[in-house]
């Protein structure tokens, strides 16, 4: 027999410490991470974001509500308070992280899109023409 090694290929678990971003509702779009895992359909979030706009205060969410990033703040201790978590989202660097990744790149080109004006629009579409 021999001796084989079964890795899973890229699975992504919600556990604590997993960096997630907020699919729905006042604070959507913006990046948290699991604290406490209540029940199988609700956690308890922080997001002590360093951009003051992107901070999303401590509270139990609907796990259908978020999603789950490839990133986890290593040896998170379970339940920790707001000032624990961003010592370790700092050290950790998770919002350099979520600027680098094409995700975050293409929401904000998407936010880009949704807010021209109707001359911006017309100029996008003329430059399309151009391409084409």
């Amino acid at each position: 027999m021999s001796n084989v090694d079964i890795k899973p290929a890229g699975w992504k678990l919600v556990e604590v410490g997993r960096v997630v971003t907020i699919r729905s509702g006042p604070f959507d779009g913006k990046l948290a991470t699991v604290v406490e895992i209540i029940d199988p359909g609700r956690i308890l979030i922080d997001g002590p974001s360093t951009k003051e706009d992107q901070v999303v205060p401590r509270q139990a969410i609907a796990t259908s509500a978020i999603s789950l990033t490839p990133w986890v703040i290593p040896n998170l201790p379970k339940a920790a308070g707001t000032g624990a978590v961003k010592k370790l989202w700092e050290k950790h660097e998770v919002d350099n992280k979520w600027a680098e990744s094409s995700w975050a790149k293409k929401r904000e080109q998407q936010d880009r899109r949704r807010n021209l004006t109707d001359f911006e629009r017309f100029k996008v579409m003329r430059l399309k023409k151009q391409v084409s």
